[in-house]
């Protein structure tokens, strides 16, 4: 099967029913499958073959999501892009995926050998051909390169083909969305080039429509979500943050069946406050761009008082263990790597065999890279990235755990946890926070005496006006430390 025939069939099944809505345009099933099929022959026409990529720097909208599925009928690679990067960040992703193409609305930021602009699509898909557009790809061809976080170095493309993307959409519909069906509606605040697009597939093959945001407000969203009764959506941390600090939130009429987060950890004080304010409707996905949005997850009848911290228990068809550094698989309340293994993975990393080797084992099990441990339950609790664990006086110390501590202090809204140099202890903590009214860093610090290990408390905080994070929210700890260790150099 590929992604093509699950258009196609949305396409016969549910016809003049709204498929996409952005504002005041609305397409149907049957007039998005002719829109993927003219745009996916114009493609081809241009020029461009089967495996080629093709860089796509979209906005949020209909014909973002045209092209994406475009380049899948048409045998073509989609390399997305993020629009919050800069321009040396987006030019350093055209060039390493050796994109031939680039569809965008803006400013291009390399060359390549064919440019589309945004504004040339109509014309360009009005003029092209109805036929079905229907080019076979093997089922372990790549099918899309989703580049990571980039939060320890350059970012790297990891390959995605049509059998880890089929894999991605069981997984939804079996674990995370098994009642979807024509009267869902999913609502996208999120960017869809990251954790929102995943949830585009599993809502079309069921006749749901998607909607989506042009730009995240949490005013923007409660409109939407009221307006088209939205029963799903799918948000990072601090969208979830902002929405709760809104007032209109608390009196919203909401149809919200799940609202769906991931991408960074958050805070149990906001997961509570949230819980309270919405009811029971937050899933926590636990993935990562190897392992998209599928490793674990907490279902909202699993979001108890004393389960708010954990991730969850694994997807049906996926596998999930914790190692030891000598390879030996962990059992509950042991601390060690966390591996997973399913058909949704990825095949590899883009032009990258050794980093490949170093992640994706013989028989399958990918290194996540996350530091873990199973609890008694078999809920999996996250402590932190392996990079990111500091070592102080020989004691590990998972910077998540300092920064859920900063955050449960009324004054705070984000926080950073690093490591810095120290010449008796290895190093010491350090955090720089952003808070909603004035604070004392001294106060920050004794307020964490009382719910930390002496050796874990930040012997530094620094008020900041806002962090640095990736494109889909994650703050990036490593710029912190590097901006801290420049400032005391």
């Amino acid at each position: 099967m590929q992604i093509g025939d699950l258009i196609r069939r949305a396409g016969r099944q549910f016809g003049a029913a709204p498929a996409l809505i952005d504002g005041d345009r609305v397409v149907s099933f049957a007039e998005f499958d002719e829109l993927t099929d003219r745009l996916g022959n114009a493609l081809l026409a241009r020029g461009l073959e089967a495996g080629d990529r093709v860089a796509v720097l979209m906005p949020n909208g209909i014909d973002g999501v045209v092209v994406y599925y475009a380049l899948a009928k048409s045998g073509l690679v989609r390399v997305p892009l993020n629009s919050r990067e800069t321009a040396h960040e987006l030019a350093y992703k055209i060039e390493d995926s050796q994109a031939r193409a680039l569809i965008h609305a803006g400013e291009a930021p390399a060359p390549v050998e064919v440019m589309i602009t945004a504004a040339a699509l109509p014309e360009l898909i009005a003029s092209a051909p109805a036929d079905p557009c229907d080019v076979r790809r093997d089922q372990d061809a790549p099918l899309r390169l989703a580049y990571t976080g980039g939060t320890t170095g350059k970012p790297k493309a990891v390959v995605l083909t049509t059998r880890s993307e089929l894999a991605e959409v069981a997984n939804f519909l079996v674990d995370l969305l098994p009642n979807l069906h024509p009267g869902s509606v999913m609502l996208h605040a999120a960017p869809i080039t990251h954790g929102s697009g995943a949830f585009f597939l599993p809502h079309l093959v069921k006749g749901a429509p998607n909607v989506i945001l042009p730009k995240y407000s949490p005013a923007a969203f409660l409109e939407a979500a009221r307006k088209y009764r939205a029963t799903s959506t799918f948000m990072v941390p601090t969208m979830i943050a902002m929405l709760l600090e809104d007032p209109a939130t608390a009196t919203a009429d909401l149809a919200l069946e799940r609202l769906c987060y991931g991408g960074a950890p958050i805070a149990t004080t906001v997961l509570r406050r949230g819980i309270d304010t919405l009811g029971p409707v937050f899933t926590q996905l636990y993935g990562q761009a190897e392992a998209p949005l599928a490793i674990t997850c907490l279902q909202p009848w699993e979001h108890t008082p004393d389960r708010l911290a954990a991730a969850g228990k694994p997807y049906t068809f996926v596998e999930v263990q914790v190692r030891d550094a000598d390879g030996k698989v962990l059992g509950p309340g042991e601390v060690g790597e966390v591996l997973t293994r399913g058909p949704h993975t990825m095949s590899r990393y883009w032009r990258r065999p050794e980093a490949t080797a170093d992640t994706i084992e013989p028989d399958g099990w990918l290194h996540t890279g996350d530091i873990g441990r199973w609890d008694d339950e078999g809920y999996l609790h996250l402590l932190d990235r392996r990079h990111d664990v500091i070592i102080s006086g020989g004691f590990n110390v998972y910077p998540r755990e300092v920064e859920d501590a900063l955050l449960g202090h009324p004054a705070v809204v984000a926080a950073a946890v690093v490591g810095l140099p120290d010449e008796k202890w290895g190093e010491r903590v350090a955090a720089a926070v952003v808070t909603r009214s004035a604070a004392d860093p001294d106060d920050l610090i004794a307020f964490c005496a009382d719910r930390l290990a002496g050796f874990k408390r930040p012997r530094a905080v620094e008020i900041w006006p806002d962090l640095p994070t990736s494109p889909v929210g994650k703050s990036l700890r490593r710029e912190v430390r590097d901006r801290m260790v420049a400032a005391r150099s």
